[in-house]
């Protein structure tokens, strides 16, 4: 007996088996079975009125879809739906061939019926109506949406670069977020994969229809050849019975081809919008009244001529004035809707349109504004771009600095000439340049031979000068002595530049933060307890970043942390914390300024200047006078000159006292100048001093 209880659970089970993961094999072993297996004329009705079904569905699932990419199965559904058809065509023709001698019904009711009453059972007709309809399929519809379909996916591919760096500008102008950008990457790619899926798609449907013309011959030469010879019929009687029979098949097939055809068509020539192809099409022919009176009155003029069917053109003039009234009536009530709507609800608008916390554009912390012509650089398909050089740069910074810079966000500005851009720091200009995407700068290096034959530029910020010269003077400006970079690589170097000189400015609290929650990773037990018990986050921001302020890394956070360990119980102001801790990174400091150097060379003070600035800052006062103050300024800068003319290091060394007081005093005028103390050097062998302001 049938256990009816384990044929219910494999029913369960094939229910919760997704049925779409079913369909496509089920539909491949449909049409093999049809190409294979010869079926009865019933099952073969079946099939047609499918195949009919199909059609019509899939016309309007593409009249109904709104966007192109909605609609991305329809290359596979293009391709199953051909090979249905002839699979159709192949078992319509085996059993017109085995049965077609007992009579025009012998094929199934579907062939009779498009043989017979949609053309009248006259097979001239039939062929004649066939072959149009062959013709309008294949020259018309077809070719149209085959020739659509390759220049639209020929446009889409040199298209996508563009695209891909609107996204990326947007990313980086922190438009639009990771996410986002991933999802419009992948849209643009299953837009060039739809419609080059498309342009091969639509060479299925024209061969389909080749294939339409060639059976319809072999049907009816084949039929007449079998009727005449094995079925013993007359001439007239095989060719009634095969022709009709054929022209039957072939209606049956080319319709829904016909009809799936207009749907390539209409996939592949909509523009994507929020409406689909009828209301695109109403809302866009039927909505200027004065088109539509200008249509009537010439219709009406046509019929009122002698000779032209004079009832039905006035008939139709009439629908098309009432049309034009209608409209009319409709546009000028919305203007006078809107306009009463404006004056009544004003102030209500106006609380509307109040200004918002969305209207509020922070600033970026680093910000790159570029002319449109230097769009290229930002390319992320190019081997070599400005993006990539940046990333370079941020990298480079965090390990050398120690904490990672803000992202560098960039803006393509219409409003700048084609090749300059503009740096930003907080919202602050403070570099600018002009380059060219397609150039090469070849940098004064000092061993250069000879000029060359270009126009000389000079970049007053960081001192860099050179020609702009074209790839094939690449060899010959090198051979020259100069150094040779991209166009990306001067932008970059100029950001590294002025990112180094305003480092101080970059590391806010919550780069601070950040900072500190790394190193709370990477070492927890040195952070323990510190902050806040110990000292504050204000506190540890403030010493980092008056360390940054005078160009000392600050990667050796456990020496910092644990001096300020040691010193903040007792030492709250964070000017001395800074002091103590850039004593305990003497060797980090000394280092960076004479790379190692047996012999240390450096500015010195004159005795009596240097008490007289101690005096003054015992006194309490941190401003000196304005004639010390001047006189100062100018003997300082005095040995400068001096200091450079022997090629030593500027490094003013001075008591431990005078050290916080003279940076900040010659930082503005003299930011190439160090001031150490001379407990930063404590472990230093021998100490040259190679000029004394005030010594003269």
């Amino acid at each position: 007996m049938i256990n009816f209880a384990s044929f219910f659970r494999v029913l369960k089970s094939i229910k919760t088996i997704q049925w779409q993961i079913l369909s496509g094999p089920i539909l491949i072993l449909m049409i093999l079975s049809m190409m294979v297996l010869p079926l009865a004329p019933f099952v073969l009705d079946i099939f047609f009125t499918f195949n009919i079904a199909l059609s019509i569905i899939i016309l309007l699932v593409s009249m109904f879809t709104r966007k192109t990419l909605d609609f991305t199965a329809f290359p596979t559904i293009l391709l199953f739906s051909t090979l249905l058809r002839l699979a159709l065509n192949v078992a319509s023709t085996r059993i017109i061939f085995l049965q077609g001698h007992q009579g025009a019904n012998s094929a199934g009711r579907v062939i009779e019926s498009f043989g017979h009453f949609l053309v009248g059972g006259n097979f001239a007709i039939g062929i004649v109506v066939f072959v149009i309809l062959v013709i309008i399929n294949f020259i018309v519809i077809t070719k149209g949406a085959s020739r659509i379909a390759e220049v639209g996916a020929r446009f889409i591919l040199d298209a996508m670069p563009g695209k891909q760096m609107a996204i990326d500008a947007d990313l980086n102008a922190g438009l639009i977020g990771e996410e986002q950008a991933k999802k419009r990457r992948i849209k643009i790619t299953q837009e060039a994969d739809f419609y080059g899926s498309m342009d091969g798609a639509s060479k299925f449907v024209r061969g389909d229809a080749i294939a339409g013309i060639l059976i319809m011959v072999i049907n009816i030469f084949g039929g007449l050849i079998i009727g005449l010879i094995q079925h013993d019929m007359l001439l007239n009687k095989a060719v009634e019975v095969y022709t009709l029979l054929t022209i039957g098949d072939g209606l049956v097939a080319q319709i829904p081809a016909l009809v799936i055809s207009t749907a390539a068509g209409v996939i592949v020539t909509r523009v994507s919008s929020n409406q689909n192809v009828g209301e695109q099409m109403v809302s866009q022919l039927f909505y200027n009244p004065q088109v539509i009176l200008l249509s009537a009155m010439v219709l009406g003029i046509l019929g009122l001529v002698p000779g032209m069917p004079n009832i039905i053109f006035l008939v139709f003039t009439i629908l098309l004035l009432i049309l034009s009234w209608w409209l009319y009536e409709k546009q000028y009530s919305l203007e006078n809707n809107f306009l009463s709507s404006n004056k009544k609800y004003k102030l209500v608008h106006n609380s509307i349109s109040e200004a918002s916390w969305n209207d509020v554009k922070l600033e970026d912390p680093i910000r790159i504004e570029i002319g449109y012509k230097l769009t290229p650089m930002i390319d992320e398909n190019k081997t070599s771009n400005l993006l990539d050089k940046i990333r370079i740069v941020r990298k480079k910074i965090a390990q050398e600095i120690g904490f990672l810079p803000p992202l560098v966000h960039i803006k393509n500005n219409m409003n700048l000439s084609g090749n300059i851009y503009r740096i930003f720091i907080k919202g602050v200009e403070v570099g600018k340049g002009e380059c060219f995407c397609n150039l090469y700068m070849a940098i004064s290096s000092g061993r250069e031979t000879e000029s060359l034959p270009f126009k000389k530029v000079y970049n007053t910020d960081f001192g860099l000068s050179g020609y702009w010269i074209n790839e094939e003077f690449k060899n010959e400006a090198q051979k020259k002595g100069y150094s040779i970079i991209e166009s990306s690589m001067l932008i970059s170097t100029h950001l590294n530049f002025l990112i180094s000189h305003h480092i101080d400015e970059l590391f806010g609290r919550q780069e601070a933060q950040q900072l500190l929650d790394y190193v709370t990773a990477e070492m927890p037990k040195l952070t323990e307890n510190l902050i806040p018990n110990v000292i504050n986050l204000t506190t540890l921001h403030k010493v980092l970043k008056n360390l940054l302020l005078e160009n000392i890394p600050i990667r050796d956070m456990r020496t910092i942390l644990e001096t300020l360990s040691e010193y903040a119980d007792v030492q709250k102001n964070p000017n001395e914390l800074t002091s103590l801790v850039r004593i305990a990174l003497r060797k980090i400091i000394v280092q960076k300024l004479f790379n190692k150097k047996n012999i240390i060379e450096v500015i010195g003070l004159e005795f009596n200047l240097e008490q007289l600035l101690l005096n003054s800052i015992k006194s309490g006062s941190n401003n000196l006078e304005p004639t010390l103050s001047q006189n100062l300024l100018m003997k300082t800068k005095q040995t400068i000159k001096k200091q450079l003319l022997i090629d030593s290091p500027l490094v003013l060394l001075v008591s431990h006292p005078l050290r916080d007081f003279l940076s900040n005093f010659f930082r503005n005028s003299f930011p190439e100048l160090t001031v150490l103390s001379q407990f930063e050097i404590t472990d230093v062998k021998q100490i040259k001093i190679t000029n004394i302001i005030g010594s003269e």
